[in-house]
């Protein structure tokens, strides 16, 4: 048996003996993730740095802070979200218990990525410990020193047999996927993605699928552009362009695009000094392979900012193109590094049906004064998220829901989301065993005035919160005049 096999055997052993069903063990659990967080802030923030390059401060702020954020959240609303949740009845049920009761599903398998490999690797294991879930956690092999801290120290802190750790390659994943689980939730690319979710419909397994794509960024001409553009440069250079969420490219009026890569030359300078190289908060591409394939992306394009590379350290400044097409090279696939490419186009108009006549982002991001053109876009486009006048911070805001829509994924966590999804919401339905005559009209034989009463019974909808503001009402208004009539005459 495979080491693999082994390690989900154990975590659905022990799911099988109920131990997770009580909110307190998950809470329990949830915090014990928070002590390790805390603990060992140092060891994480070492592991990415030679990953990434990420400074210790970038680490914990683009890392370990969100966790934080989900755990303290999921512990204080554990015992709401887990409580069974009524809902509207008709009539034929009006007398019943009817409500949605959430339940753990079993064992998850959590494939994370090497971009950001402990908040896009551990979020999704908050969801799935608040939830009442056994998981398996796969770090990605391109992230070795994160990988490694998370499979030797994560064990001392939770339970080492419902949470195995699984480190590993291409083969390791593989034989992963070949488990029956109840649930995988992967973060990556969009063809590993669509191999996960192969592997998984063997085994009829729901998957979660947190993907990418080319987000696009329209930049009105009438907005702040300084503002604009620090914005954007912010949210494009960060993690040196490694985020699934980055702006993939610019589309903007010609009239404005000197504006433009102007002030993201300036603001490239704020950020990280006339030689980002030497600057602490400026990463590097992973390794060499995407070293190339980034660098290569810029072939037959006109460099207006940056350009520069160095091989030796994975290093790529921060560059921009300018008049580039929908058909150069660094539109034919999602960037992911430190590249931002200028697309010119007529106004809105285009910029809507340039982005349409694409796969669906998994954000889109326009900056307008105007509340009309962004009401615009939001209507006539489709994304995971869009975002008006900023950038990647929708992913800090733990109600609304994280996910992709078509090739840029599907399913959602971050919150009562990551709950939910990672949850069987189970439908229950209780019933007395009295008032037997009210179920005639559904017996046979089958009549005319039977089916009229099953018309009124079924379809009559009942809402129970306005039926008991109706009787208070009442209530008071029988009690003012009791009042009225004993006190008052």
């Amino acid at each position: 048996m495979s080491r693999e096999q082994l390690a989900v055997q154990r975590a659905r052993k022990s799911f099988q003996t109920g131990k997770t069903k009580p909110l307190e063990y998950r809470v329990h659990q949830l915090k014990s993730l928070q002590r390790f967080i805390t603990e060992k802030r140092k060891d994480i923030a070492e592991a990415v740095k030679k990953d990434l390059y990420k400074s210790e401060h970038g680490t914990e702020l683009f890392e370990t802070l969100g966790l934080e954020g989900e755990i303290n959240l999921a512990v204080e609303k554990l015992a709401e979200w887990a409580a069974p949740r009524p809902v509207e009845k008709n009539l034929f049920t009006i007398s019943d218990e009817v409500y949605i009761q959430p339940e753990p599903l079993g064992v998850v398998l959590i494939i994370g990525a090497w971009n950001y490999p402990w908040a896009v690797t551990l979020q999704p294991l908050v969801g799935a410990i608040a939830a009442g879930n056994a998981a398996v956690i796969k770090p990605s092999d391109v992230s070795p020193h994160s990988a490694k801290v998370m499979e030797e120290l994560l064990p001392l802190y939770l339970d080492k047999d419902l949470y195995p750790v699984v480190t590993g390659g291409v083969t390791e994943t593989q034989e992963l996927l070949k488990q029956r689980f109840d649930h995988v939730f992967y973060t990556g690319s969009s063809t590993v993605g669509k191999l996960v979710m192969e592997a998984a419909s063997r085994h009829l397994t729901p998957v979660t699928l947190e993907l990418g794509g080319k987000s696009p960024c329209y930049i009105d001409k009438n907005c702040d552009l300084t503002v604009a553009c620090r914005r954007i440069t912010w949210g494009k250079f960060v993690n040196c362009g490694q985020t699934c969420i980055a702006p993939d490219y610019i589309l903007c009026e010609p009239c404005i695009q000197s504006q433009v890569i102007e002030e993201i030359r300036k603001s490239i300078k704020e950020f990280y000094t006339d030689n980002p190289k030497t600057f602490e908060d400026y990463g590097r591409i992973v390794n060499q392979r995407h070293f190339k394939r980034v660098m290569a992306l810029m072939d037959g394009s006109k460099i207006a900012i940056g350009g520069d590379s160095d091989e030796s350290q994975y290093y790529i400044a921060p560059t921009v193109l300018q008049d580039v097409t929908g058909e150069s090279k660094a539109m034919q696939e999602e960037i992911f590094g430190p590249v931002l490419p200028i697309i010119s186009v007529s106004g809105v108009d285009e910029a809507i049906q340039f982005i349409n006549e694409r796969e669906k982002p998994l954000a889109l991001y326009i900056f307008s004064p105007d509340n009309k053109v962004i009401r615009r876009v939001i209507a006539e486009t489709s994304s995971g998220a869009l975002l008006a006048n900023d950038c990647l911070v929708h992913f800090t805001v733990s109600a609304l829901p994280f996910g992709g829509v078509g090739n840029s994924g599907m399913g959602r966590y971050h919150g009562q989301h990551s709950f939910d999804q990672l949850s069987h919401l189970r439908s229950c339905l209780i019933k007395k065993l009295n008032m037997e005559g009210v179920n005639t009209m559904r017996y046979p034989p089958h009549t005319a005035k039977k089916l009229g009463w099953a018309r009124f019974f079924l379809l009559k909808q009942v809402n129970l919160g306005k039926l008991r503001r109706m009787a208070l009402l009442a209530t008071l208004a029988a009690l003012a005049a009791f009042v009225v009539q004993r006190f008052l005459r």
